[in-house]
């Protein structure tokens, strides 16, 4: 509690104090009645007058002058001239600290119920007293008022914040499904016209040129086939021919047969890696007599559409139902990626085994990955081993997975040092470029293409899909069922 420094009333707070000053002593500050100094406070003015003026003495003795100009009580205005330090003790000497004051004169006290201040009269009580009550009730009205706007200002405040909140998502949302191709602006047809267009709107193609090209694309489509356009066949061969007669540094090097290359498109450009690598993985499993059966209804490469039939059909056969939910069970007509999980799933609805290893996390320095080489090594050389510098294996290529995009494992070298190196097949390397490869003359210069060393993978982790032969109608039936919460093997 606090105090007015001029009358003593107790005021809840300073706010109050400062509000009781304009209303009750406005343009006053408390001065000794008896010779006019100035003090800070209440409290230092009772200590001025015991100090300076003690009580006066038997009747007769000299009383000290009043100040000129100070007429009356400073606390009721109602006192002057020599009786006025009588009267401030008499009236007011609770507010001086004078234990026991009272009336000297015999008059009635009035205490102030509110703040213990007592008057001589009781009509200055009770307007007093409404000075509380009214500086009480405008408080409380004050603080309610104060207390629902601030509560309205939080309200909208918290309302603006969550539209925000909502907005951003709404916008992060729309970003993440414009990346992975389902934001519904069309799929594999779609782009491969507008890209087309684009190509004669800046003279890089011809009209007749994309009138050709169109009725061709319509006519795969329609028979659910690729067009063969982006392929290049024959790289396989050409290596191994090379590494029998070149490249002295090389100790072993183990391939996959009849690896066809696939290119992205105008149509799937930028988003089409993960179906092209399931082509060059088909084209080889097609030339494996031991996949005849499985594949006996897929002779020919498929479009990248009708591979997106192929994954929904595996989906409604009950493959993998939270992969499925992802994609809202539909990728026919979008430019949705697809990973390993996609390919597992279509890959044993078509009866062939294979399964997903998961290097999650680095296993060696600077990020590095050389348990994934390691794998890759006994996934080709067992069964394999010899003193053949160059194995031309049955192995099927690995579907090699990281973030953000996917290429295709067709074999490993070992160099004499006993370091290792991948050989990939990537989507994104022009038809052209790959040609080169062919080549009887090539000096080996265009291996980087394909050529990437333990260095060379500092992904945080990559996933491969390895096949490994043929599933009965049982087996299925019963991957089927443990891909309701798909799994992979971790390593490490």
């Amino acid at each position: 509690m606090l105090a007015c420094e001029v009358c003593g009333q107790a005021l809840s707070s300073e706010a109050a104090v400062r509000r009781h000053l304009r209303r009750t002593h406005p343009g006053r500050q408390p001065r000794c009645p008896l010779c006019g100094a100035a003090a800070p406070g209440c409290e230092e003015l009772r200590r001025h007058i015991e100090a300076a003026h003690p009580e006066p003495g038997p009747p007769g003795g000299r009383c000290p002058e009043l100040a000129v100009g100070l007429p009356e009580c400073p606390f009721c205005g109602e006192a002057a001239g020599r009786e006025l330090e009588a009267h401030v003790r008499a009236r007011h000497g609770h507010l001086l600290g004078a234990p026991g004051a009272g009336t000297g004169s015999g008059e009635q006290l009035y205490e102030c119920p509110m703040c213990s201040l007592t008057c001589t009269n009781i009509q200055i009580l009770e307007e007093h007293v409404d000075l509380h009550l009214q500086e009480q009730s405008f408080s409380e009205g004050g603080n309610m008022r104060d207390l629902e706007l601030a509560q309205r200002l939080q309200t909208e405040e918290d309302k603006w914040q969550r539209s925000e909140e909502e907005k951003q998502e709404r916008e992060e949302f729309k970003k993440l499904q414009k990346q992975y191709g389902l934001d519904n602006s069309g799929g594999y047809k779609q782009q491969f016209l507008k890209n087309m267009e684009r190509e004669v709107d800046r003279g890089r193609m011809q009209p007749f040129e994309y009138h050709r090209r169109k009725a061709d694309m319509m006519e795969c489509l329609a028979f659910g086939i690729d067009d063969g356009k982006t392929k290049t066949s024959g790289v396989i061969e050409a290596l191994c021919k090379y590494y029998q007669n070149e490249n002295k540094d090389v100790r072993h090097v183990w391939l996959s047969t009849g690896v066809d290359h696939f290119q992205s498109s105008l149509g799937d450009r930028g988003w089409g890696c993960g179906y092209r690598n399931f082509q060059m993985l088909l084209s080889s499993l097609l030339q494996n007599s031991s996949y005849n059966d499985c594949l006996k209804d897929t002779t020919l490469i498929p479009s990248i559409p009708k591979i997106q039939s192929m994954i929904e059909d595996a989906w409604r056969e009950g493959f993998d139902p939270h992969g499925a939910s992802h994609f809202n069970n539909r990728l026919h007509g979008s430019k949705a990626w697809i990973g390993a999980c996609e390919i597992y799933s279509l890959l044993t609805n078509l009866r062939i085994k294979c399964q997903i290893i998961d290097f999650h996390k680095p296993t060696g320095p600077m990020g590095t990955h050389p348990r994934l080489f390691e794998w890759v090594l006994r996934y080709y050389s067992t069964e394999n081993e010899g003193g053949a510098k160059v194995v031309c294996t049955s192995k099927p290529p690995i579907y090699l997975q990281h973030q953000g995009h996917s290429r295709t494992v067709v074999g490993i070298e070992e160099k004499k040092n006993k370091t290792l190196c991948l050989l990939l097949f990537d989507p994104g390397c022009p038809s052209q470029e790959m040609q080169k490869l062919l080549k009887q003359n090539s000096d080996g210069t265009s291996l980087k293409l394909l050529r990437r060393f333990v260095g060379s993978l500092k992904e945080k982790q990559y996933q491969i899909v390895a096949v490994d032969g043929v599933l009965s109608l049982e087996e299925k039936a019963a991957r089927c069922h443990a891909s309701q919460v798909l799994t992979s093997e971790k390593i490490p």
